[in-house]
């Protein structure tokens, strides 16, 4: 019992990378739980397991008394010198207890605390390996498609990548490898969950760090993102470093760098849009592609409203109102847009008003004189 119960614990040590002296301590304490369940839950039962040699012993604790009461906890004076000849009464003692019955529910319980262990360890492992990489991008291969989630094998466990977290139109197929921004780790009773999203706007944002040096170094920092999955993605970026050209570094050589990003994202439009303290070319440029003649603000109310030519109107808009709803989010200021030929007419409508209004006054004026 003893040499196989330490070529288990030693293997499942290496294997598993649990530490063997938490595997001893562990089996101990089931151990001991189980032969005191034997012994009618008596607490003077006690176990240990020697380190080395991995052999169980079993005792019961008996206090040395002149005349026994309790012949489960005491033990007479004579027949404790017959043990241990240089104890005196008040002393304890361990009196060994025969393993023969013992043996059988000894094996069973060490098979299943180790597998319990083994198990527990395991989540912890993947619990504190995983819950470091939130954040990160992560890549593993499909394993199958259940109730509205795609299961993602990983290196020592599975990740779950619901379907409402993949893009538009993207259809996973088991095999295939897939990219995915780990965005939570849980801790439940069943053990970890690792949760991955390629719809997370910070997705885009990890893919960049990977694909831009000047980004993952630091020099080049994105300042902000809003992102409409599958469709399109606005980024602001800044350069630390007057010399280094911020889009330019995102682009990359002949736009190598982010036409890596937008395979990824299955052809995901990408605006990188440089970053400016000042509103009016901030908002300006986030209404990219489109070309816009004037913006006007209202600080206290952090509003924004752009005059754009009318051949340009509709790409500032976007289908959908899309791209004026992505640059609202990637400024920060609501965005009211109007056409060149719209604010003319508004402009002399107000003109017509204030003229208006000037006549009505000189004629109140000249009546009264008149008077």
């Amino acid at each position: 019992m003893s040499k196989e119960l330490c070529y288990v614990i030693d293997q499942i040590s290496r294997e598993k990378g649990i530490s063997r002296d938490s595997l001893l301590k562990v089996l101990e304490a089931a151990l001991l739980s189980a032969v005191r369940k034997k012994f009618g839950g008596r607490t003077n039962i006690d176990l240990r397991i020697e380190p080395k040699t991995c052999n169980i012993q079993v005792f019961e604790l008996k206090q040395i008394v002149e005349k026994v009461t309790n012949k489960d906890e005491e033990i007479q004076l004579e027949k404790a010198k017959e043990l241990f000849p240089d104890k005196r009464i008040g002393d304890t003692i361990e009196i060994p207890i025969p393993l023969q019955d013992f043996g059988r529910i000894a094996a069973q319980t060490a098979k299943q605390v180790i597998f319990q262990k083994v198990k527990e360890a395991e989540r912890d492992i993947i619990y504190e390996e995983y819950k470091d990489k939130t954040g990160q991008i992560i890549s593993g291969t499909v394993l199958r498609k259940e109730k509205g989630n795609y299961y993602i094998s990983l290196a020592k466990t599975e990740a779950s990548l619901p379907q409402r977290e993949t893009l538009p139109n993207e259809t996973l197929k088991r095999g295939d490898i897939v990219k995915a921004y780990l965005s939570e780790v849980k801790l439940t009773p069943k053990g970890p969950v690792i949760v991955l999203s390629r719809t997370d706007p910070n997705f885009v944002v990890a893919l960049f760090k990977m694909e831009v040096p000047e980004i993952h170094d630091g020099v080049v920092i994105i300042k902000g993102i809003a992102r409409e999955p599958g469709e399109r993605t606005k980024i602001a970026v800044s350069s630390k470093d007057t010399a280094i050209d911020a889009v330019g570094a995102c682009v990359g050589v002949k736009g190598t760098r982010v036409q890596s990003i937008v395979r990824e994202l299955r052809g995901e439009r990408i605006d990188i849009i440089p970053w400016s303290d000042d509103p009016r070319i901030f908002v300006a440029r986030a209404l990219t592609p489109a070309a816009v003649d004037r913006v006007g603000i209202n600080e206290e109310e952090k509003t924004a409203m752009v005059i754009a030519d009318d051949q340009q109107l509709s790409l500032a808009i976007g289908k959908r109102g899309q791209n004026i709803k992505l640059a609202t989010k990637l400024t920060g200021w609501e965005i009211e847009i109007l056409s060149e030929s719209e604010y003319s007419k508004i402009k002399m409508e107000e003109a017509g008003k204030s003229l208006d209004e000037t006549i009505k006054r000189e004629s109140e004026k000249s009546d009264k004189n008149e008077q």
